[in-house]
């Protein structure tokens, strides 16, 4: 799927967790465009892997910074994607994840207010907590516990979203905020506790598939190429909309029938073991994308099972090359 008809002017642009699973996609997709891209990142769940093949391209920069900590650079676009975004990453650090949500977005918007740059928040479908609205649209102000285990994610990035529409209105910022569900592809990092990426590291290893309660909760997935067609969509549209707009797929699906395709796909002998469910996990998750719809003209492209095909052979090849152990990265 292919942006849109307006010819693309050559931009500098800097990806805060541009070594990330989304990061380096993205990245990849600007710099084939023709930008100029500086990508930021310390490297917490990033990895210098994820953007090796993009290191010999002049228009590519690799900067080695923590976005809690103020830059000082001359640019034309942010995106803002620094975050780790699985809970065994954010609940490491609870703390600094907090700060890297809202240190981190003050300190973008600080730039984007200094140079004249458009800026885009990558904020999440958790901002909607467990919700008693579906499918989730954008109006919907969600139903968040502020001080559970998986706080410091969700009300880092509910207060993202408050800064770039305090610095929108206060400063005329032009802002562009879109929220992320469930993502999914090559380069997600094989031991960040994330269900795709779980299920299909156990099942090539023969592990046992991890579900959590009876499996009956439900995720909607998008593959990582419409996401990134999303994110550029955005924010190349007009300077009226600002978002929020949902992106992901609204195809929903429980994590029981995630993991019988799974199993399926990859000839696993694999079988299913159940634990406790986490505290505050969401009982269903689906997006109304009718705004993006709207207003970017967009919608996922790629279904599940071609989707999971591409995952699955991603990490097949990292588990041959002994990139990947059967308890994650190797």
């Amino acid at each position: 799927m292919n942006t849109s008809n307006v010819n693309i002017e050559r931009k500098r642009i800097l990806i805060t967790g541009g070594a990330g699973f989304l990061g380096s996609h993205l990245s990849e997709r600007l710099l084939g465009e023709g930008h100029d891209i500086i990508c930021m990142d310390n490297y917490f769940t990033g990895s210098k892997q994820n953007i090796q093949h993009l290191m010999d391209n002049p228009n590519f920069e690799l900067m080695r910074h923590d976005v809690t900590f103020p830059v000082y650079l001359e640019i034309d676009e942010i995106y803002n994607l620094a975050c780790p975004a699985s809970p065994i990453h954010y609940q490491h650090d609870p703390v600094q994840t907090t700060k890297t949500s809202v240190h981190g977005a003050i300190n973008m918007l600080g730039l984007a207010k200094r140079t004249g740059a458009k800026i885009f928040q990558a904020s999440t479908s958790e901002v909607y907590g467990d919700p008693k609205v579906h499918p989730q649209q954008e109006d919907y102000w969600g139903h968040v516990n502020p001080i559970g285990f998986r706080s410091c994610y969700d009300e880092g990035k509910r207060c993202a979203e408050t800064l770039f529409f305090d610095y929108h209105r206060q400063h005329k910022l032009r802002i562009k905020v879109g929220r992320i569900f469930n993502t999914y592809g090559p380069r997600m990092h094989p031991n960040d506790g994330r269900v795709v990426s779980n299920f299909i590291v156990q099942a090539l290893t023969g592990q046992n598939i991890s579900i959590y309660g009876k499996g009956d909760q439900t995720r909607s997935f998008c593959y990582c190429s419409d996401l990134i067609e999303a994110f550029v969509r955005l924010m190349n549209s007009d300077d009226s909309i600002t978002g929020p707009i949902n992106i992901g797929n609204p195809g929903e699906f429980t994590i029981l029938e995630l993991a019988e395709k799974v199993i399926a796909m990859t000839n696993s002998s694999s079988k299913l073991e159940f634990h406790e469910l986490p505290s505050d996990d969401p009982t269903q998750r689906r997006p109304d994308i009718t705004k993006a719809k709207e207003q970017l003209g967009w919608e996922p492209q790629v279904d599940l099972e071609q989707g999971l095909t591409k995952t699955i052979a991603y990490f097949d090849q990292l588990l041959k090359a002994g990139e990947v152990t059967a308890r994650g990265a190797a």
